[in-house]
């Protein structure tokens, strides 16, 4: 089906070889990022959640789970920046925002 829907936009819009190329390319790097970016999207709110039930109830077994949801989304953040998905500054300021939610718990 994706690839049917590929081709009828680009019959649309492509006028030469090249140009069909590169919208089928433009596509496939859509959908790549999408699925980036849907991840880490994913995985922060797992951690948030994590961060709340920590912090309602603090325990080491709950703290243990809030660090691996961190990490988890650190290095989907930062290959994610990685692989041009996300802009530098995007990814530290989602990281730094992933930080400070844990550390207001803490406090």
């Amino acid at each position: 089906m994706c690839v049917h829907i590929i081709s009828l936009f680009t019959e649309l819009m492509a006028n030469n070889k090249s140009a069909l190329k590169r919208a089928e390319i433009a596509e496939r790097n859509r959908l790549r990022n999408k699925s980036y970016k849907s991840a880490v999207k994913t995985l922060m709110k797992k951690y948030l959640t994590a961060v709340d039930s920590y912090a309602a109830n603090p325990s080491p077994e709950l703290q243990q789970d809030v660090q691996a949801k961190m990490s988890e989304a650190y290095s989907k953040i930062d290959k994610a920046v990685k692989r041009g998905v996300l802009h530098p500054n995007t990814g530290a300021r989602k990281k730094s925002r992933l930080a400070k939610r844990l550390a207001a718990t803490s406090v």
